[in-house]
């Protein structure tokens, strides 16, 4: 890209830091373009989500992206291949950008790294043009760590959790990893197409995923079970199961059905309780309304 456009790019993410770092949300949305600072609330809650990280940290603009979407219409599924591709797809440099319905324009991406706060963050600005202006399109922040670990950690144990045969712990973790390894999930690099492959390798047939249920016996009942994924909470990394429920207004019968999920789930899977603080079991009825119980595995066993 040109000099002068990377500048541009660099100041106006700069610029944008400065606000977010100073719960500056009613400048960001001036500096919005008009859909988004016409929902703004999502940006405004992730700035004062992470304002702790971002007060009086100092942040490292990483090389940009520039993104054209060409045409009159939006794009249903827009795809950008930025940088060098070899015959075997990525290389150290490149990425690739997957951005749904997304209106014709000239787009900026630009990823700073973000230290000193209270923790370490990764900050993403989609920037549009608008006339010599970068204004904000997207606000994303995501921290590079996990109950206190980061990628390369989560990789490791779930190359040895592999190594042991329990491959429900290795998937599990290798989503984490996955999750961490990308500042945006709309993002894909070398590193993270690697680790998919690897992920995808080690994918056990018996677990919920790819719109796939899985039926589970408890108690006398069959749950249908929709998603499994770990969940960070603070220090502790628990497990998420979510499941099919009919109505959860009488959060009593809730609590029971969430209870004897958790502990089908570890009679099941017992390898769980070697890689998860606890489980958190989730009633799903369906117009998307939840209920959720969190259970620790040391509590599981006195469940009746």
């Amino acid at each position: 890209m040109e000099a002068s456009v990377r500048s541009a790019l660099e100041t106006a993410a700069k610029r944008y830091f400065e606000m977010a770092s100073h719960g500056d949300t009613a400048g960001l949305k001036q500096n919005s373009i008009p859909s988004v600072a016409a929902s703004f609330g999502g940006i405004e809650g992730a700035v004062q989500e992470n304002q702790t990280a971002l007060s009086g940290a100092q942040a490292t603009v990483r090389p940009p992206f520039v993104l054209t979407a060409d045409g009159a219409q939006p794009l249903a599924r827009a795809e950008f291949l930025c940088g060098v591709f070899d015959k075997a797809g990525q290389t150290k440099d490149s990425a690739v950008f997957v951005l749904n319905n997304l209106p014709p324009g000239k787009y900026g991406v630009t990823i700073l790294d973000v230290s000193g706060g209270r923790a370490p963050l990764t900050l993403t600005f989609v920037l549009q043009q608008t006339g010599s202006d970068w204004k904000l399109a997207g606000f994303y922040a995501r921290s590079p760590q996990a109950a206190g670990h980061d990628a390369g950690w989560f990789i490791q144990h779930a190359r040895d959790f592999k190594a042991k045969s329990q491959n429900h712990n290795a998937w599990l973790y290798y989503r984490e990893a996955i999750a961490l390894s990308a500042p945006v999930d709309f993002m894909s690099t070398l590193a993270t197409d690697k680790l998919y492959d690897e992920t995808q390798a080690a994918q056990p047939s018996d677990l919920p995923a790819d719109g796939k249920t899985l039926d589970l016996s408890a108690g006398g009942k069959v749950y249908h079970l929709t998603e499994i994924f770990p969940l960070a909470v603070s220090n502790d990394l628990e497990v998420v199961i979510k499941y099919q429920a009919a109505d959860i207004s009488d959060t009593t019968r809730a609590f029971q059905d969430n209870s004897a999920v958790i502990k089908a789930l570890l009679g099941k899977y017992p390898e769980l309780r070697e890689a998860f603080a606890g489980v958190v079991a989730r009633a799903v009825d369906p117009s998307g309304r939840d209920y959720g119980t969190l259970l620790a595995m040391k509590d599981v066993k006195d469940v009746k």
